[in-house]
């Protein structure tokens, strides 16, 4: 009976291996959608973000209890999945806590995973409290309606189960060693610091029952956490993968400094020294702004991909906390469904065809961006230092550079600047001549 577990075992986890590659090729497909951008200046600053942004969760602390709460639920989750690499490979090899050979060292190891996987629980369980029950605001807002709500929960219910099913798995396997029943009580490692607490439940089970509950919580926790890699592709939980690669990519210049395109600015050169000015058209037609997701470039959409959804940057945002359409969040949950809905369309038919949306208009209305005041709350506010203000200036450059779409205020000002190089309506040579009339 070993042999058909073991081979159903590794059957399930080549497929899990090979649907998880898949789902990761395809977001990766996804993100180069995106124009190309050169990003590799300054590393060891890149590597410092990654290191403090990424693994020590600085921006996190921000707000110390959840800072806290969810430090325990990362830390947790990165060492508990240790303990999953042995059942893996007893899973593999047909054994029975294979590293239990390391004697001390592992009954120490496997007391810390159990403290861990208790602080995920708790914190996990105040997290749904948190969203379901006090409400947070932040948390349960209309952007959020629907999936993003459903999913943030059942991610949390199902980390809760997956610690409290090796909680479980550990109180039978321990009860069992001390009964000396079968391969059990071939690996004596003594209780451990929490499951001996749940030993008590099951104390009057016969051993038939408790090696039944053991092995259907083995393979529950294991089923779960296979499931679990292959749900993050489709969930905002992404942001465990994708927060170490967006963090070394994350902006280094300070955040108020715009991207300004060549072209706007040898354009004013040009009109500032005429002579400089090319004879001949340029080759290519020059695009101003983004339309839709692949005008904007590989970062901004690993952006999107990244979002946590945690609402910080919402809650931040001035335009959001006056009442107008403005959220930052949705702006980044906006971009990644576009960016979904085309690469649907490319699995589906080969290639991309246009279907007459755009991100303009069909996701992200002309009301949210001219709502921006460019303050970067948003972006000084995110964990994992996601930029929605660009998005939002490159739709917003679009608007105005090639529809010429503008409030009647902004192009008036805009003419301004280019006849008399300021916002005021008069000449450039009258510009100082106030200073004549001071006497």
């Amino acid at each position: 009976m070993h042999i058909v577990f073991q081979i159903l075992f590794i059957a399930l986890l080549v497929f899990s291996v090979w649907f998880f590659t898949r789902n990761v090729k395809r977001i990766a497909r996804n993100i180069k959608l995106g124009r190309p951008k050169t990003i590799n200046d300054r590393p060891n600053e890149r590597w410092r973000n990654v290191f403090l942004l990424a693994f020590g969760q600085k921006k996190m602390f921000n707000k110390p209890l959840v800072g806290v709460l969810h430090f325990f639920v990362y830390v947790g989750f990165v060492i508990i999945n240790i303990e999953v690499l042995e059942i893996l490979l007893d899973g593999a090899f047909g054994k029975h806590r294979l590293f239990s050979v390391a004697g001390g060292l592992y009954s120490f190891l496997i007391n810390a995973f159990e403290i861990l996987a208790f602080l995920v629980l708790a914190s996990c369980a105040i997290f749904l409290v948190r969203r379901n029950i006090y409400k947070v605001k932040r948390l349960n807002t209309p952007d959020l309606n629907g999936w993003p709500k459903t999913d943030a929960n059942a991610i949390l219910t199902t980390e809760i189960i997956l610690m409290a099913l090796f909680l479980t798995m550990d109180a039978c396997d321990t009860l069992l060693q001390v009964r000396g029943f079968g391969e059990y009580g071939q690996t004596i490692t003594g209780n451990f610091a929490i499951s001996q607490y749940i030993q008590p439940i099951f104390s009057g089970f016969s051993n038939e029952s408790l090696e039944m509950i053991e092995r259907s919580c083995w393979w529950l926790h294991i089923v779960g956490i296979l499931a679990f890699l292959n749900y993050l592709p489709y969930s905002k939980h992404l942001h465990i993968l994708l927060a170490f690669p967006n963090s070394y990519y994350a902006r280094l210049t300070p955040e108020g400094e715009m991207d300004n395109m060549p072209e706007i600015q040898n354009e004013v050169l040009y009109a500032m020294q005429p002579e400089l000015a090319p004879t001949e058209a340029p080759a290519e037609k020059i695009n101003f702004g983004a339309k839709d997701v692949t005008d904007l470039t590989w970062k901004n959409l690993m952006d999107a991909y990244s979002c946590t959804e945690c609402g910080r940057c919402s809650s931040e945002c001035p335009a959001n906390q006056t009442g107008k359409a403005l959220s930052p969040r949705l702006i980044m949950m906006k971009t990644r469904d576009r960016v979904e809905e085309i690469g649907k369309t490319i699995d589906e038919k080969g290639k991309w065809e246009d279907d007459g949306k755009s991100l303009l208009r069909d996701y992200i209305s002309e009301e949210e961006l001219r709502a921006c005041t460019t303050c970067n709350a948003c972006v000084e506010a995110c964990p994992v230092s996601i930029e929605p203000l660009d998005i939002i200036l490159q739709l917003r450059r679009y608007l105005v550079m090639e529809e010429s779409n503008a409030p009647a205020e902004w192009n008036s000002m805009f003419s301004n600047i280019e006849t008399n190089f300021a916002p005021w309506k008069f000449s450039p040579d009258d510009r100082d001549k106030w200073t004549t009339e001071i006497n």
